[in-house]
């Protein structure tokens, strides 16, 4: 994988595909260390983005995450990681998840068991990408006698994007990294990587990565940032609503749910306490930008992933983050 700094750039779903290579080569110009793509159902493909923002660059690691387990059967999903990690060896890290159930829902693709599936897929993924020749029925998947013809030329890791204590413990044990979603704060993030390491002890694994994406918002006037990120982050409080362990985290879901049920929603960014912008986002001047930053990789964060907010003013932030906090990092 590239050794540059522990600091990443997504590629926005809403991104037209013809723009992925572009942004891609940006970041890598740029001394980002990452690029990481995405599979919202029904946006761009995610091996797809993949493969393009690969083609644009030359050494910069390339993540997908996250990729549903039932979207496609392990076997396919295995092909694809198998011929993109040939293509461009060391540099593809793909990412498989439960996927969110209003998208699997719509494609009448629920799990019968969200565990099992991701289990099953990732077992089997890894298995094929070994050269093993996979026989088995399980809960979710079926495998009838399949070997995969081009295998990557060395191993590739494979990643998870879970959130529930659970799932962070199968993660631990599985999968080689876990994917962390934007508003995973601090406190959060300490609390994930425990359960990941309860998982890793049970099998006797001693590495995982973690690349924690960010909602980004950058300036040198750091109140102007900060503005600018709470339309963001208002949107992500919403969908994820007063019920999850990201803002639970911290102890704001009971205040997220009087907020919601008070606050009409185009008054909720302004609404939103100044502690949560600070907690929950990357937003800020370079100083802060830089500081926030250190503190995810302190909770544990092998990688923090840039998702600038506001698309017109994006590369001009990253050039901003390139001059003024990567230096910091170092």
């Amino acid at each position: 994988m590239s050794e540059t700094f522990p600091v990443g750039v997504f590629v926005a779903t809403s991104t037209p595909p013809e723009q992925i290579g572009p942004l891609a080569a940006s970041a890598e110009r740029l001394g980002f260390g990452e690029v990481w793509v995405a599979e919202d159902y029904f946006c761009y493909g995610g091996f797809t983005g993949a493969a393009l923002a690969l083609g644009a660059t030359e050494r910069i690691t390339v993540g997908l995450g996250i990729v549903a387990a039932v979207a496609r059967h392990p076997a396919v999903t295995a092909m694809e990681i198998a011929s993109l990690a040939r293509a461009y060896p060391g540099r593809f890290l793909p990412g498989i998840g439960h996927g969110l159930p209003v998208w699997t829902d719509q494609m009448g693709l629920t799990a019968k068991s969200p565990l099992s599936a991701l289990t099953e897929c990732v077992e089997g993924v890894r298995e094929l990408l070994a050269g093993t020749t996979v026989d088995r029925q399980g809960k979710q998947f079926t495998f009838k006698d399949v070997t995969a013809v081009h295998r990557p030329t060395k191993p590739v890791p494979l990643l998870t994007g879970v959130l529930g204590p659970k799932s962070l413990r199968l993660s631990g044990r599985i999968a080689d990294g876990t994917v962390m979603s934007v508003v995973a704060g601090t406190r959060y993030l300490e609390a994930a990587v425990a359960h990941i390491r309860e998982g890793m002890a049970e099998a006797g694994r001693s590495e995982h990565l973690v690349p924690t994406f960010a909602l980004f918002s950058l300036d040198r006037d750091g109140d102007a940032a900060k503005a600018a990120v709470r339309p963001a982050l208002a949107m992500y409080i919403a969908a994820l609503g007063p019920h999850n362990p990201l803002t639970g985290a911290f102890g704001y879901n009971d205040e997220i749910a009087t907020m919601l049920e008070e606050t009409d929603p185009t008054d909720l960014p302004d609404a939103l306490p100044a502690e949560w912008v600070e907690t929950l986002t990357v937003a800020g001047d370079p100083d802060e930008v830089a500081a926030r930053i250190a503190a995810l990789r302190a909770a544990g964060a092998t990688t923090v992933v840039l998702s600038p907010v506001d698309a017109e003013n994006a590369q001009r932030e990253l050039e901003l983050a390139a001059a003024t906090v990567l230096p910091q990092l170092t």
